[in-house]
């Protein structure tokens, strides 16, 4: 019999199974992180957000703190600054007593603390308004308390940035001599504290076009840190002013802002309210604080609404594996954690900014990731406002099965904002069309001015970086090209806004590679009539390649997707363009080991300079090669004799082996490396992974161990679905995953039987193959 009779025979077996299993939030709450003794510092912090802001919540010494971070707060020299820290204080204090549990609730997607010290029993909950920029600290207490709250700032003063303190900003290792980390203004209004950093005129972009030379086309450039203002607001019913005091928390000394309750309570409210905006005068950011405190204190059921919204986002997706074992079995483990993984992504569904892979909205006092790294609570490694597209795609990807298309937007608009920026680049330095987005590029689309060259030869071409890792990477924005089309194709939606940015990014490499070619001779195509991609890269890994083999399977990959359009999206004519432009693209090249063929990363290359597999790219994120698919034991050959593969393996930070092992269905491979992946990190947050390649919280560390587990269940080509393509048979799981064609697909496996099963819509059913 034909296996793949087999395999449909096989389903029509399952086939009465297809029937509504429905979500179970005891396996969610058991996903919840309960602790029931204090935290030591900030490093023992738990995240809780919502909306576009996240906090590091925990209790020390019998106080309450949590560090505050959002979205696009960046400041003169590009650094992701938090608003600053709270503490709150209460008396008689119940968190001296013997009884104490912290806990997130994934499903509110809150914190609830519950403190007793002899007849005083509180409850604290701290919630983010997922609606508001507004941050919540609701405490009851059967028995009458006072309460001291401080607002901590450790930007009272000016902070002058030496040596790698400039890791955490886009200057780098090239600051200028007065580096420095601007102060806030900080001052007591009516019964709160208001806070705000309001950039100087001059900023790390004034530089950095200038060190590029684009001072005469700087007028037409997009600017997000121009006139850049944040900061907000803290009161609280019963509270008013109390003084001002100092200290130092860890490495780093602040002052405090104290708000005293003005009588006992038994119940009391305390609010954060934030506000972010390139106001043209202060004055205007100012009224507009006011007018989010006055619109969140109008609205009702906010608390309600953010519920709904959490219960939604748990309702859309979920893997709940081994759901009987306990928090010790690694198997279940990698199960909660993408949950907990899910969750810090949900914080920031709503942001200006997208999501950072060095931390996210999440980072903590740096000593405590790096003893060496005696900073502020700003800091983190790789920068605030720099964009490592090879990192952040990690993030982003396993939003895709997961449904969970709205927090891709930050990302989506981070693009299409400096679409602009990334066309003039091209025009201005090489005079044609496309848009040329480089690896560690500004957001503002400019390549970062460090990474651009800090001791470039005078005559060397300036659209081009300085710099062995970078140079002529320009290949990855095409990974957010895919997810830009996989949401149409997911989810239905019109795309359109999308389409030119996809076409300016092929325009790029069809007219930049014609023109290089120009350079160097008389013929703008080799002789099959294709183009020679040289110069060209294979990761941060494979430089000066000949024809790299992520570039090709990327121009590809988008040229076809594009094409698969219907039809409303291209005209005639761009559909005869994309059809000459692939017809361009030169193949893929191959090599040998152990006498069985491979993927090679690119037809000649000059030099390794990193730890990447690009031969492998086109297994992931391409899908030319996988489970069902043509040729699927050159890939495997690929994985398993390539030397230079098996030498960079690994389930450390951005390695993606565990991807690449479950789209090729090796099932063992892909468990043991999603479980390195994401088992408990060993910090006391078990999804604070890191540091890794880059920093703590590591999300491109547990961004690609979520994109491992989801291929690991569900694989999908074209129509095609594939359940189970690379599941280990102990491994027992309640899921549900969102697939192509506005498809979702919900099962229980247990002792490697499906129990239930359901498809919507149901006529994708017939699509479904089981791979058990």
């Amino acid at each position: 019999m034909n296996k793949n009779i087999k395999i449909i025979f096989c389903l029509l077996l399952f086939l009465p199974l297809f029937f509504k299993a429905t979500a179970q939030p005891k396996e969610l709450n058991n996903c919840n992180i309960t602790w029931t003794t204090q935290s030591k510092n900030s490093s023992e912090s738990m995240p809780c957000g919502g909306g576009d802001i996240g906090l590091n919540v925990w209790v020390e010494n019998g106080e309450l703190l949590f560090y505050m971070q959002r979205s696009g707060m960046f400041d003169e020299a590009n650094a992701l600054l938090k608003p600053g820290r709270v503490r709150i204080k209460l008396s008689p204090n119940p968190f001296e007593g013997t009884s104490f549990q912290q806990q997130l609730n994934l499903k509110d997607g809150n914190i609830t603390i519950k403190a007793s010290n002899g007849k005083i029993t509180t409850n604290v909950s701290i919630w983010v308004d997922v609606f508001r920029p507004v941050i919540h600290v609701d405490i009851k207490s059967d028995q009458a308390l006072t309460s001291e709250v401080v607002y901590e700032n450790w930007r009272y003063k000016d902070r002058p940035l030496v040596g790698r303190a400039n890791n955490a900003n886009s200057y780098k290792w090239m600051p200028p001599a007065d580096a420095k980390t601007f102060k806030d203004e900080i001052s007591f209004e009516g019964n709160g504290v208001d806070f705000y950093h309001r950039n100087n005129p001059f900023t790390v972009f004034d530089m950095t076009v200038k060190y590029e030379g684009l001072d005469s086309v700087k007028d037409q450039l997009f600017n997000p840190l121009k006139d850049l203002t944040f900061g907000g607001r803290i009161e609280g019913d019963n509270l008013q002013p109390a003084g001002e005091t100092e200290g130092r928390y860890v490495n780093t000394d602040y002052k405090g802002w104290k708000l005293k309750s003005k009588k006992s309570f038994r119940s009391q409210s305390i609010a954060v309210y934030l506000h972010t905006d390139q106001s043209a005068t202060l004055q205007s950011w100012k009224d507009g604080l006011e007018k989010i405190i006055h619109e969140a204190n109008a609205a009702k059921h906010t608390q309600q609404e953010t519920r709904t919204w959490w219960k939604n986002f748990w309702d859309r997706s979920y893997i709940f594996i081994n759901s009987d074992k306990n928090d010790t079995a690694a198997a279940w483990q990698v199960g909660r954690n993408y949950q907990l993984m899910r969750y810090m992504l949900g914080c920031n569904a709503f942001g200006t900014s997208p999501t950072k892979f060095n931390g996210g909205l999440f980072t903590y006092d740096p000593s405590f990731v790096d003893t060496t790294y005696s900073y502020t609570p700003d800091f983190r490694n790789w920068g605030g406002g720099v964009h490592t597209a090879q990192n952040q795609r990690l993030v982003y990807f396993p939003m895709i099965k997961s449904g969970d298309f709205d927090l891709l937007k930050p990302q989506f608009d981070f693009y299409l904002r400096i679409l602009k920026n990334a066309e003039l680049r091209s025009k201005f330095y090489w005079g044609h069309g496309g848009a040329c987005f480089t690896e560690q590029m500004e957001n503002f689309g400019l390549p970062n001015m460090a990474e651009y060259g800090a001791k470039r030869p005078a005559n060397f071409d300036k659209g081009l970086q300085y710099n062995a890792w970078l140079e002529y990477l320009w290949d990855t924005v095409f990974e957010f090209c895919l997810m830009m089309l996989e949401e149409e194709r997911y989810t239905g939606k019109d795309i359109s806004s999308y389409v030119p940015f996809i076409e300016s990014c092929l325009r790029f490499f069809d007219e930049h590679y014609q023109y290089l070619a120009k350079q160097r001779g008389a013929k703008a195509l080799d002789g099959r009539g294709q183009l020679v991609l040289y110069p060209g890269s294979g990761a941060e890994t494979f430089k000066m390649a000949y024809n790299s083999t992520s570039t090709i399977a990327a121009l590809k990959t988008i040229t076809t997707r594009l094409l698969e359009l219907p039809s409303q999206y291209l005209s005639a004519q761009e559909r005869n363009h994309l059809d000459s432009f692939l017809r361009r693209i030169p193949p893929i090249s191959f090599a040998e080991f152990n006498g069985k063929k491979t993927i090679a990363a690119a037809l000649h290359w000059e030099r390794i300079n990193n730890e990447e597999s690009p031969q492998l790219y086109p297994v992931f994120p391409w899908g030319i090669y996988g489970v069902g698919k043509p040729d699927l034991d050159i890939a495997k050959n690929t994985f398993l004799l390539d030397s230079n593969v098996i030498k960079f393996k690994s389930a450390k930070g951005w390695k993606q082996d565990n991807i690449f092992a479950a789209r090729l269905g090796l099932t063992r491979d892909a468990a043991r490396l999603t479980t390195l992946k994401l088992q408990n990190s060993g910090r006391r947050f078990p999804a604070f992974y890191g540091p890794g390649f880059d920093w703590t919280p590591d999300h491109n560390w547990g961004g690609s161990g979520m994109i491992g587990l989801q291929e690991m269940l569900m694989q999908v080509d074209g129509k095609k679905i594939y359940l189970f393509p690379a599941w280990p048979k102990d491994w027992n799981v309640h899921f549900k995953l969102h697939a192509p064609y506005q498809t979702t697909v919900e099962g229980v496996l247990k002792n490697g039987k499906i129990e239930s099963l359901i498809v919507l819509p149901e006529t994708r059913k017939k699509d479904i193959i089981i791979l058990l």
